[in-house]
C-alpha cells in the first residue's frame, strides 16, 4: 500500500512536466555554479507528493559542538528512508567519537547535513546529501548520493549505477581521462588500474564513487569530496563522463534513471533559479494590533528548525488553544513543504528566517551570511507573499559581522530568554514545566516543532500560562509601537530594543 502511494505520487510528477521545478545547481549563492556538464539540475521537493523531512539537532550556545543533520523521508520507500536514516546516525555517531574528549573551544566543532533530489519519477528516485564538517580551521565539504528503485523498493548506493565490478573498473579509466590536463588533481593516481575498483569495500566504491548522478544530456557526473583529489583549495571537483560512453556501463537503474533524467529535463536550462529575489511586504502576523502588551501579560512561543513532520499537528493544537506563535523555518524545509508555511501566515502566525541550511553564522564570512538569509527569505516569500524580517540565528551564536549584516539587510537578530531544552527531544513534562517556570511578561521561549516531545508539552503549556493569565503573541508584538529595529539582537521582550552585548 505504501509502495502503491509513493510510485503515485511520482507519477504524478512526471506527468506534471509543467509543474515540476528545478533548483539551481549550487544549493546556497555563495557557491559558485558549476559550468556545464558537470552541474547537476535538482527537483522541486514541494512537487513529490508524500515528502516530509527529518532532523538531527545536537548543541545550542552553550554546547560544545553543534550538529544540524536534514534528510528527506519518502512514503512508501522504506528501504531509502533506512538508508537514510542509517547515514545520519552514522554521521553523528562518527563525530561524536572524534570529539568526545574534546574541551569546549570556539568556534565549536560542527556537522552539518543538508539534501537535495537529483531526480524522482517512477524509475529512479535520488538523494544527495552535502555534509560540512568544521574542524577549528575549515570548512571540509563532501557529498553522498542514495538511489532508490520504486519498481524493486531496493535502495543502493551510487556503485549501484553500474554493472557491477567490471564496469566500475571502466568508469575509473573515463574518469581518469577527464582529469587528465587538470595539474593540481593528484587523484588520478587513486584510479590506476583494478586495485581502486577491484574489490569489495574498496576505495573506489566506499569513497571515490560515492556520489554519481546524471545531468540533463545524461552524462554522468562523477563527484569528489573537498581534498580528496587535489588541494583542498580546489573546492568541488567533478567529471562528466559522457552519456554514449557510460551508457553501456550501466546496471537496470543505472539507465532508468539516466532515461528519467534526460526526460524530465528536456528542455530546461541546469541554472535557472527556482525562486528570484522578491521585494514582497515584510512579514507580519494578520492578527497584529490585537494585543496591548503594555496592558496584557504577553508571551512568545517561538518554534526553530521546522516545518518538521510535527508541525501539522502543531499548529492544530495552537489553533484550538487560540495562540500565536513565531516560526523560525530552515530554508531548506521550508521549500518542501510550502503547505505549511501557507498555514503559519493564514492562521495568524509570523514565519522568521533561521538560514538555509542551519549552519553556525558566527563562523561565516559576510558573503555567506547575506546569501544564506537572503536565499531563505526569497524561498519563503515565494510561499506566502510576504518577506521575513526576523532572523535566529543558528545555535543562537551571534557575532559583530552578522550583526552588521543583519542591518544592511534589514534584519532583527532574535535569541531567546527561556530555554525549553528541547534540543534532543526529552520527557514532555520536562519541557512543560521548564516553559511554565521560565515564563514571564515579555518572554521569547525557545522550542523546535521537529520533535514529537515539544508538540506534545504545547497543551499543557497553553493551559498553565493561559490559567497564569498570558497572552500569546508573535514576537514583534512584545515591543509594541517601539518596533525592532535591523541590526539589534533581542532576547526578550521587557528589554529596551537597544544594542546588545554579544557572546
Amino acid at each position: 500500500m505504501h509502495k502503491s502511494r509513493f510510485f503515485s505520487g511520482i507519477a504524478l510528477l512526471a506527468l506534471s512536466a509543467s509543474g515540476c521545478g528545478l533548483a539551481a545547481a549550487s544549493p546556497e549563492r555563495d557557491v559558485v555554479v558549476p559550468a556545464e556538464p558537470t552541474a547537476i539540475d535538482f527537483v522541486d521537493p514541494a512537487t513529490v507528493i508524500g515528502l516530509s523531512t527529518r532532523t538531527v539537532t545536537e548543541g545550542d550556545s552553550s554546547g560544545s559542538r553543534y550538529v544540524h543533520i536534514d534528510y528527506p523521508e519518502f512514503a512508501g520507500a522504506t528501504a531509502l528512508n533506512r538508508e537514510l536514516r542509517a547515514q545520519a546516525e552514522r554521521q553523528l555517531r562518527d563525530f561524536r567519537a572524534r570529539n568526545r574528549n574534546v574541551e569546549p573551544v570556539s568556534p565549536r566543532p560542527e556537522l552539518n547535513v543538508d539534501w537535495q533530489l537529483a531526480v524522482a519519477s517512477p524509475e529512479a528516485v535520488a538523494v544527495r546529501l552535502r555534509t560540512g564538517e568544521f574542524q577549528g580551521g575549515s570548512w571540509a565539504n563532501s557529498t553522498r548520493t542514495f538511489w532508490f528503485d520504486p519498481r524493486t523498493g531496493r535502495a543502493t548506493g551510487s556503485t549501484g549505477l553500474m554493472n557491477g565490478q567490471a564496469a566500475l573498473v571502466r568508469l575509473a579509466e573515463l574518469v581518469r581521462e577527464q582529469l587528465k590536463g587538470r595539474e593540481q588533481v593528484k587523484g588520478r593516481e587513486l584510479l590506476k588500474g583494478r586495485e581502486p575498483v577491484g574489490k569489495k569495500g574498496s576505495q573506489a566504491e566506499g569513497d571515490v564513487f560515492d556520489s554519481m548522478a546524471f545531468n540533463h544530456r545524461g552524462d554522468l557526473v562523477v563527484e569528489f569530496d573537498d581534498c580528496q583529489m587535489g588541494p583542498c583549495s580546489l573546492g568541488r571537483v567533478a567529471v562528466a563522463v559522457p552519456a554514449d560512453r557510460v551508457a553501456p556501463l550501466l546496471s537496470a537503474l543505472g539507465r532508468q534513471a539516466q532515461r528519467s533524467v534526460r526526460e524530465t529535463r528536456a528542455g530546461r536550462s541546469a541554472d535557472t533559479p527556482r525562486f528570484a529575489p522578491t521585494t514582497s511586504p515584510d512579514a507580519v502576523s494578520n492578527r497584529a494590533g490585537s494585543v496591548d502588551c503594555r496592558k496584557v501579560r504577553c508571551v512568545a512561543l517561538t518554534f526553530d528548525d521546522g516545518p518538521g513532520p510535527y508541525t501539522g499537528r502543531l499548529l492544530d493544537l495552537l489553533k484550538e488553544g487560540r495562540a500565536r506563535a513565531t516560526f523560525f523555518t530552515v530554508g531548506s524545509n521550508a521549500m518542501a513543504q510550502p503547505a505549511l508555511l501557507r498555514r503559519m501566515s493564514v492562521e495568524g502566525h509570523l514565519v522568521g528566517n533561521h538560514t538555509w541550511a542551519h549552519r553556525d553564522l558566527s563562523k561565516q564570512a559576510s558573503g555567506r551570511i547575506t546569501d544564506t538569509l537572503a536565499k531563505t527569505g526569497d524561498a519563503v516569500s515565494a510561499v506566502i507573499g510576504q518577506t521575513p524580517t526576523l532572523v535566529r540565528p543558528p545555535y543562537g551564536a551571534t557575532s559583530q559581522r552578522l550583526q552588521n549584516v543583519a542591518r544592511e539587510m534589514g534584519f532583527a537578530l532574535v535569541t531567546w530568554d527561556v530555554d525549553t531544552k528541547d534540543q534532543n527531544g526529552g520527557k514532555v513534562e520536562d519541557i512543560a514545566d521548564r516553559a511554565v517556570r521560565g515564563a514571564h511578561p515579555g518572554a521569547i521561549i525557545l522550542m523546535h516543532d521537529i520533535h514529537r516531545e515539544t508538540v506534545d508539552a504545547v497543551p499543557d503549556i497553553l493551559k498553565r500560562l493561559r490559567g497564569k493569565g498570558y497572552t500569546f503573541v508573535t514576537v514583534p508584538e512584545l515591543y509594541g509601537s517601539m518596533g525592532m529595529q535591523a541590526g539589534r539582537l533581542y532576547r526578550s521582550g521587557n528589554e529596551l530594543p537597544r544594542k546588545q552585548p554579544l557572546t
